[in-house]
């Protein structure tokens, strides 16, 4: 079936908006819609409330960025984590992939990006005043930069080294089992959980 022949403008209009998602092209775009079709109406509108939903209900923690259903995430709200300790990653996905290795136990912070001259990100556009007001207030004892192994990333950890290095905190990355180039979120949960364990102070592999 060529995609300019639908015989639907409808369908067209389904299959199109699923293909704005990243990573669906339309023949994937297509057999979900197909897929849809055939489900029966209250299937169909529970699978489109629940996207209503979320996106009117979501907040973004006011404590660490992360998702979350109420002001403060799950995360930030639970007692028994370390709260001297604050992983700091790119997205969401990445504290997601760090949980999933059960080796870590302290909060995090989003930056919500990375350093990114080639596309117009500089700190300005990173979630960094939150994180530096946690530090100024002395309850933290330790900061794991978290962020992937490639120039942008090591950009990154570069500046926030040089902003937070005048405060009482050790400043520490994941060790280099995570190779380099790669992205916290695709590296495998033993590889990253081994990395967090075995963090190496930042300062030891920066040129200062």
């Amino acid at each position: 079936m060529s995609f300019d022949q639908f015989s639907s403008k409808l369908f067209e209009n389904a299959v199109n908006e699923f293909a704005r998602l990243p990573g669906i092209g339309k023949k994937t775009a297509l057999r979900l819609v197909l897929a849809l079709l055939r489900q029966d109406n209250e299937e169909v509108k529970n699978f489109g409330n629940t996207f209503i939903e979320l996106k009117e209900k979501i907040h973004y923690c006011s404590s660490c960025n992360n998702i979350s259903d109420s002001e403060i995430c799950t995360i930030c709200s639970n007692t028994s984590r370390d709260h001297e300790t604050i992983c700091i990653v790119e997205n969401i996905r990445d504290v997601m992939a760090i949980e999933n290795t059960h080796q870590y136990r302290g909060i995090y912070h989003i930056l919500g990006g990375i350093i990114s001259p080639m596309d117009g990100i500089g700190p300005d556009d990173l979630e960094i005043t939150l994180l530096e007001d946690k530090i100024k207030s002395g309850k933290v004892k330790e900061l794991i930069m978290a962020l992937s192994t490639t120039m942008e990333g090591d950009t990154t950890n570069f500046y926030l080294f040089k902003k937070f290095s005048k405060y009482p905190v050790t400043i520490t990355t994941l060790a280099r089992g995570v190779s380099i180039g790669d992205e916290i979120e695709y590296a495998d949960e033993i590889t990253l959980g081994k990395s967090i364990i075995n963090r190496t102070l930042l300062s030891d592999s920066l040129s200062l």
